[in-house]
């Protein structure tokens, strides 16, 4: 599911306007977007919790000409899956 198609659910299931339900996605989104960003960690019980890992530099290697480069330290979004939604997952399959 893409987040169109995200759109088009919402609006559907909710009776509202495809406009009126892209902005909600979008508040939704942006909102998570900005406590990232700020280092916060967001928690949606029962679907898994959001949060942003550190990552130290280190020595890595170019695939294309094996050349030893340094990688920077960079900081990226991690979604770790909550009990329910893996059980859930797992019993649906």
């Amino acid at each position: 599911m893409n987040k169109s198609e995200l759109v088009e659910a919402l609006a559907h299931r909710k009776n509202l306007t495809y406009k009126k339900s892209e902005e909600i996605v979008n508040t939704i989104f942006d909102s998570m977007v900005k406590e990232l960003s700020h280092g916060g960690r967001i928690e949606i019980r029962g679907f898994g919790s959001f949060m942003v890992k550190d990552y130290k530099s280190y020595m890595g290697r170019n695939p294309k000409t094996g050349e030893v480069i340094e990688v920077k330290p960079k900081r990226l979004p991690f979604f770790k899956v909550g009990k329910e939604l893996k059980e859930r997952v797992n019993r649906d399959s």
